[in-house]
């Protein structure tokens, strides 16, 4: 089989196709053909070898996908072959087939699509722990996107208006604003002023929450634009991370709280996992959840998708297709 290994640390040219053979599943394991691999963030400062994201080389990125069971190992129970699976937290999934425990996936139901199911386990899951269970949207709560236009932006904004909150999110272009509008946003702002604008909407009390994925360039912008006792979910850091400050300062700016959550701690039993991914799967039936999918790639082209993604040229999911 065909995968992608990162063999050295290093840019988008590290990722090189190689054939290996065919992994087997043991005691508990799925062997699974994959239909679809997500790209993310976290796939990049693993290729590049930035804590705590470093993984020793070589290895295969991907950490989501979706695809179809080829074969069980012993006691994989509840599963057979030729069922739909997604799964996300994972590992090797830039590849196309993998070994996945069958304790970490999910069924994908009838009618949505494996390549869907794919483009939403990972940030889907993290929008649905974000809005629900971080801070739990309350009915006509202003809350500040981030990113609205990116994966995890137009899923969030989703499901936040589904929860009856009003969403100020930010953008960097026209197009992005246009994307994100039509996901929900009630407001669009740019990275410079959606503090001013929080402020506006709220009539002068601040955002209930923030959520932000940005990191570096937005932290401090997202304090001052918090009402009192509102909280700043940092959830990435894609602009950089967020260089240590005060405590002192969240007593004085209304006793705010800052928190910084990951999906492991989220999807930590099989229960929750799916929980969360059962929402997830009947808002897209129900068609309450579009997943847009911003551009897709062959294996050969995994580092493309890599530079597309840093340098942000794109909108939504990306995703390799092995097949």
């Amino acid at each position: 089989m065909r995968t992608v290994v990162v063999k050295r640390n290093g840019g988008p040219e590290v990722l090189e196709v190689a054939e290996r053979e065919t992994p087997r599943p043991g005691p508990g394991e799925l062997l699974v053909d994959v239909a679809a691999a997500g790209v993310n963030f976290m796939d990049i400062y693993q290729r590049e070898g930035r804590p705590p994201y470093a993984v020793p080389p070589p290895f295969v990125p991907g950490a989501e996908g979706a695809g179809t069971v080829a074969a069980l190992g012993d006691g994989a129970a509840g599963f057979a072959v030729g069922d739909r699976v997604a799964w996300a937290g994972l590992s090797q999934g830039y590849a196309e087939q993998v070994v996945v425990p069958a304790d970490r996936v999910v069924p994908v139901p009838a009618g949505v699509d494996p390549t869907i199911a794919a483009a939403v386990m990972l940030q889907g899951l993290t929008a649905h722990y974000l809005a629900s269970s971080t801070y739990p949207v309350a009915v006509s709560d202003v809350v500040v996107v981030h990113a609205a236009a990116g994966g995890v932006g137009l899923l969030l904004t989703q499901i936040v208006k589904m929860r009856g909150g009003v969403v100020v999110g930010t953008t960097s272009t026209a197009e992005k604003a246009d994307l994100a509008r039509r996901a929900g946003a009630d407001h669009v702002a740019a990275y410079d002023t959606f503090a001013e604008v929080a402020r506006e909407v709220s009539g002068g009390a601040g955002a209930a929450v923030v959520y932000d994925g940005v990191g570096r360039t937005t932290f401090d912008a997202g304090l001052t634009a918090l009402r009192p006792r509102g909280h700043l979910v940092l959830y990435g850091a894609a602009s950089g991370p967020v260089p240590p400050f005060e405590l002192q300062r969240l007593a004085a700016s209304g006793s705010l709280y800052v928190t910084r959550p990951v999906l492991g701690h989220h999807i930590a039993t099989r229960d929750e996992l799916r929980w969360r991914a059962g929402d997830l799967f009947d808002w897209i039936r129900d068609g309450k959840l579009t997943v847009r999918i911003g551009a897709t790639y062959p294996l050969d082209e995994a580092g493309r998708a890599h530079d597309d993604l840093g340098a942000r040229r794109t909108t939504g999911k990306l995703l390799l297709l092995p097949r």
